[in-house]
């Protein structure tokens, strides 16, 4: 199964040629668990930057793509342009002296063994839950920020170069509050996010405000469970800042969604308001977090679970009713007085 993670399509990787002249609340233990270290989770990595920044030519760059085949064919998709073309815009790019800087950089900030240490466990608490997953050969590479993250049964490939951090020589082109979550530690997070589409099922028409919200629920708190000493702050990307008011208004958050009938909203733009990428919602509060949506969505899952111990993750993944995990996880947060501080 394909896991549609794509965030950047290659015509963007083709156009960057010529940009470059803590464990959370109500987690599981820390530890390791026992049953799941003994899990059999191996991770191959290669890392594909040396090879690259060693293109000088057209020619250098064909002997990668056939020797990449794979990568090539479903991370660059080369079966989709002309021939030569892909061949001469990643020569302009391996010979680029900005993006060859920023390659160093990326190439500094994550070792081979220092991502097998975040991933392996991830991998073995999928397995845990999931037998029947199969871990992925592992890719590193330098897009030219042109794509941050690929990821399906049969290839992982992670765009470094996204999650340098604030010292990269050159960042995203995104709004600063997705910017912020470029970092090295917002990594693997973005990866668990990411194959936990694999699993999570939704109903496919009439969608409404409430079936996203627990969509996105179920997806970081299966997130939440294969990284379970990952802060909730870089699991949904917000500063502890916001992390504080949204526990603080929780209350508050849910009452306007109560108040001004959103929950069975099926007009995608407004459920965009609150589950799409915004610096934040104004509707409930100028210093409300976009994606307030999914954030509470995540808080119904986590009740519901809570409610219900004898329901699995797997289970969880496969339910599509939206409703029957609202009406079963008796969500009612309280709503607090004044302000946080």
């Amino acid at each position: 199964m394909h896991i549609p993670t794509r965030l950047r399509t290659l015509a963007v990787f083709l156009a960057s040629a010529a940009i470059f002249g803590a464990c959370s609340p109500g987690q599981e233990s820390c530890e390791l668990n026992p049953e799941v270290a003994r899990i059999d989770a191996p991770v191959s990595i290669e890392r594909l930057e040396k090879p690259f920044f060693q293109i000088k030519s057209p020619a250098d760059a064909n002997r990668f793509l056939q020797e990449h085949k794979l990568f090539a064919r479903q991370f660059l998709q080369s079966g989709q342009y002309p021939a030569g073309v892909l061949g001469a815009t990643i020569t302009r790019l391996a010979t680029n002296p900005g993006l060859q800087k920023l390659g160093n950089q990326a190439d500094t900030s994550f070792t081979a063994a220092g991502l097998e240490k975040q991933l392996k466990p991830m991998f073995q608490h999928i397995r845990y839950y999931f037998p029947d997953f199969r871990v992925p050969p592992v890719k590193t590479f330098v897009s030219g920020l042109s794509q941050d993250l690929f990821v399906n049964d049969s290839l992982l490939v992670l765009g470094t170069d996204y999650f340098v951090g604030p010292t990269a020589a050159y960042r995203p082109n995104v709004p600063g509050y997705i910017l912020r979550r470029y970092t090295k530690e917002h990594l693997v997070p973005t990866v668990a996010l990411a194959i936990s589409s694999k699993y999570n099922q939704k109903q496919l028409t009439n969608q409404t405000m409430l079936g996203e919200m627990v969509q996105y629920g179920k997806s970081l708190y299966f997130a939440e469970k294969m990284l379970p000493c990952t802060p909730d702050s870089l699991l949904i990307g917000y500063t502890d800042k916001e992390m504080a008011g949204v526990h603080f208004n929780e209350g508050k958050i849910w009452a306007h969604f109560i108040e001004k009938s959103l929950l069975y909203n099926t007009a995608a733009f407004t459920i965009q308001k609150y589950i799409g990428e915004r610096p934040n919602i104004p509707e409930i509060d100028k210093t409300c977090p976009g994606r307030v949506g999914a954030w509470v969505g995540w808080q119904i899952v986590r009740k519901y679970m809570t409610e219900h111990p004898n329901v699995t993750l797997k289970q969880l993944m496969a339910e599509k009713n939206a409703q029957r995990i609202l009406n079963d996880s008796r969500y009612r947060p309280k709503v607090n007085q004044g302000r946080v501080n």
